[in-house]
C-alpha cells in the first residue's frame, strides 16, 4: 500500500468520535473495553482505532482518573539484609503476581527495601506513584507495616496473621505447617530432631512454634532450633556449623524453607550421612525445584499461586473502596523422598 491509500492518522479521541458517530464518552469507555458501550459498537470503535493507527494517552487518562495504573510490589528485608531478590521464593511467588497483575491491566514497581529507620514504607505509599502495594514477608517490620496499614487502605501483605491486625493478610497458617513437618518426622521414629531457620520473622517463628508443640506432645522428643540464615551466602557455612555441632546426635531436621532443607541435604551427604536413613530433612515451600533434586523433597505446601490470586483480588477490593479481609490458607504435607 502506498502513502496515498493509507488510512489518516487519528490523533485523539475527538476525531475518533467524529469517524464513529459518537461522544467522546462512548469512544473513551469502548476503548477501555467497558459493558456500558454495546459489543457491537465497542468492536467497531476499536476497529476503527486499529485501522488508523490510535492509541489513546495513557497519561492523560490516568491524570482524569487520578490512578497511576501502577501496582508497587515490596520486599522488606529488616532482619536479613543480604538476602537477594533471586531468592526463589521471591521469584516465584512474584511471577504469580505478575501475571495475576497484568491480565488485570497494571504495571508493576519492584522494590527491594532495607528499612533504615520506621517510616520507609511510608515514603513508598505516599510517592504518588502507586495506586496500591503488596509487601512481600513481614521481616521484623510488622510494627511499621501495621502502623502504615492503619492509613493506607490499599495494601496487602504475604505473611503471618494475628489476632485483631490492621494489616490485611494473605498467607499459610505456618504454625499448622510446622506442626506438620515435625509430626511426620516423629512418625518416622525420630526423637532428636533440630530446626533450621531465622526467627525474627513471624511467619518463621510461627513454624519453630509448630514444630515446638506437635515435639512436646511425643515423651522422650526433642527440638533444638539453631538460627540459620535465608541469604545464601551465608546459609550454607552456618548449617555446616550446626551439623558439626550436631554430629551423630539428630535423626530429624526441620527445615523453615526450601532451600534451607536442600542446602541441607547436599552438607549431610558430604559428611557421609545418609538423607533419610539417618537423618530425614523436611522442608517448606513446595518450591518446584523441591520435586526435581535428589532425593526428592518432602516438605509443608503452601499455595503461592492461589496466594497471588487472593492477595490481588483483595487489593482490588480495596482500591475500590471496599474492606477485604485477611486470608489464611491451610498447608499440605507433600511426602517425598527426603523423609
Amino acid at each position: 500500500m502506498n502513502d496515498a491509500h493509507k488510512p489518516q492518522k487519528i490523533r485523539n479521541i475527538a476525531e475518533l468520535a467524529r469517524m464513529a458517530g459518537v461522544s467522546a464518552g462512548t469512544v473513551s469507555r469502548a476503548l477501555a473495553n467497558k459493558s456500558l458501550v454495546n459489543k457491537e459498537t465497542r468492536e467497531r470503535i476499536q476497529a476503527l482505532a486499529r485501522e488508523h493507527g490510535f492509541r489513546p494517552n495513557q497519561m492523560a487518562r490516568r491524570l482524569r482518573t487520578q490512578q497511576t495504573g501502577v501496582i508497587g510490589v515490596v520486599i522488606p528485608l529488616g532482619h536479613e539484609r543480604r538476602q537477594h531478590i533471586s531468592d526463589p521464593f521471591f521469584m516465584t511467588l512474584f511471577g504469580y503476581l505478575a501475571d495475576e497483575l497484568t491480565e488485570s491491566g497494571h504495571d508493576i514497581m519492584l522494590s527491594r527495601v532495607i528499612p533504615g529507620d520506621d517510616e520507609w514504607l511510608d515514603r513508598i505509599v505516599d510517592s504518588g506513584m502507586l495506586d496500591g502495594a503488596f509487601v512481600i514477608g513481614q521481616s521484623n517490620q510488622s510494627a511499621v507495616i501495621e502502623r502504615v496499614a492503619r492509613e493506607y487502605r490499599p495494601l496487602v501483605v504475604w505473611g503471618s496473621h494475628r489476632e485483631g491486625q490492621v494489616q490485611c493478610t494473605v498467607g499459610v497458617d505456618n504454625a499448622a505447617g510446622g506442626r506438620l513437618a515435625a509430626e511426620h518426622l516423629l512418625k518416622r521414629g525420630a526423637r532428636r530432631l533440630a530446626f533450621f531457620g531465622d526467627t525474627n520473622g513471624p511467619e518463621i517463628a510461627d513454624r519453630l512454634h509448630g514444630a515446638n508443640s506437635a515435639v512436646s506432645a511425643v515423651a522422650g522428643a526433642s527440638l533444638q532450633p539453631f538460627s540459620t540464615h535465608l541469604a545464601s551466602d551465608e546459609m550454607a557455612d552456618q548449617i555446616a556449623g550446626h551439623l558439626d555441632q550436631l554430629g551423630k546426635a539428630v535423626d530429624g531436621i526441620v527445615c523453615a524453607s526450601d532451600i534451607i532443607a536442600m542446602t541441607t541435604i547436599r552438607l549431610l551427604h558430604e559428611r557421609g550421612r545418609s538423607v533419610p536413613d539417618e537423618v530425614a530433612v523436611t522442608g517448606f515451600d513446595d518450591l518446584p525445584i523441591a520435586s526435581r533434586m535428589v532425593p526428592q523433597l518432602t516438605t509443608v505446601r503452601q499455595d503461592i499461586a492461589a496466594g497471588a490470586k487472593a492477595m490481588v483480588a483483595a487489593l482490588q477490593r480495596r482500591i475500590a473502596g471496599e474492606d477485604a479481609p485477611s486470608t489464611v490458607m491451610q498447608p499440605e504435607l507433600i511426602v517425598r523422598e527426603s523423609a
